[in-house]
């Protein structure tokens, strides 16, 4: 028993705890550097601007959380959920770029942005995926 935890669970929240980091910074990277990408420098508001704010704004939150306040009480919940939903996000433009693509996708669901049935289930199952992951995050995470 390390910290009340067996030495395997230890280990996960060790691996865990180290891969965190680099989640946060390269995600932070990535959304940063969307904003470079020669379509979207534009003086017009895209959505993809849109996303790319909400995102940092999100791991600012998580940074804070697990930086600054340490995880203690509800910025351990606050934290999971920030993290959360700017995963979220990176995997929802995921989609949209694999369905402009990738011509197997782009064949089921032409268009810029992508559209049609095809394109609406896959992103409704990545939501409702991460709605579910949400939800359990913050109920295992949130203060006794």
């Amino acid at each position: 028993m390390i910290l009340g935890m067996s030495l395997a669970t230890f280990v996960n929240v060790h691996v865990i705890i180290s891969l965190t980091a680099i989640f946060l910074l390269l995600t932070i990277l990535t959304s940063a550097t969307g904003f470079l990408i020669p379509p979207l420098v534009s003086e017009k508001l895209l959505p993809s601007h849109i996303i790319g704010g909400l995102s940092l704004v999100l791991l600012l939150i998580a940074c804070l959380a697990l930086y600054g306040m340490k995880l203690s009480g509800a910025w351990r919940w606050i934290y999971a959920v920030t993290a959360l939903l700017s995963l979220y996000f990176n995997v929802f433009v995921l989609v949209i770029q694999s369905f402009l693509k990738i011509p197997a996708l782009t064949a089921v669901a032409p268009g810029n942005p992508p559209s049609g049935p095809v394109f609406a289930v896959v992103q409704g199952i990545v939501l409702v995926f991460f709605v579910l992951m949400i939800i359990g995050a913050w109920r295992r995470f949130r203060p006794a």
